[in-house]
């Protein structure tokens, strides 16, 4: 039973380790496309999303937060009609609110790193807020690029991860394949 498990196991770690290796050579040789691409995604995930919260809002169990709920999923539905329609725009919009989300992030944890008991040394606080508002100034200073370097990044994490997945299925492969031997001592089991 647990051979077989595992004959499926390291089939799906091979398909895992290909397809990811298959985007992020892909993402990494368009990464414009992919960005848009991404761009795309969260919009049909938002439009899911606005259409879950104007359904929920109608429901009677949510009474109370009716408003609340109809509110979120018009925006939810104009953002999703915005980025797909316009991905190129969204990719680079979302780029910047990146950007800006992490100089504010930043100037938090360089304040926290000053107002802070933690164990953690205070240089490594200092030094991740440092990063991220760097990081935060070149996002919000060109999103285009941006978003391009966002993608480029994450064609190169799955093509990392990738090919962590492929080594892994032909070593568990390797593992399934090699006959079991006794300890030494023990009878073979009947």
């Amino acid at each position: 039973m647990v051979r077989d498990w595992m004959t499926v196991g390291w089939k799906m770690l091979i398909v895992r380790g290909a397809i990811g290796i298959v985007f992020g050579i892909l993402a990494i040789v368009w990464p414009i496309s992919t960005a848009i691409a991404l761009a795309l995604l969260w919009g049909f995930w938002a439009l899911m999303d606005g259409i879950g919260s104007l359904t929920q809002a109608f429901r009677p169990e949510s009474r109370g937060s009716r408003l609340w709920l109809g509110v979120i999923g018009v925006i939810a539905l104009v953002a999703a009609f915005f980025a797909i329609f316009s991905p190129a725009v969204t990719a680079v919009t979302l780029t910047w609110i990146l950007g800006i989300w992490l100089i504010v992030r930043g100037v938090f944890e360089a304040v926290g790193a000053f107002t802070t008991d933690q164990l953690a040394p205070r240089w490594f606080l200092v030094l991740s807020a440092a990063l991220s508002i760097l990081l935060g100034i070149l996002f919000a200073a060109n999103p285009g690029k941006g978003a391009v370097g966002i993608a480029v990044f994450l064609g190169v994490v799955a093509l990392l991860w990738g090919a962590a997945f492929l080594v892994a299925g032909l070593a568990v492969r390797r593992l399934v394949a090699t006959p079991q031997q006794p300890a030494a001592g023990q009878q073979p089991a009947m």
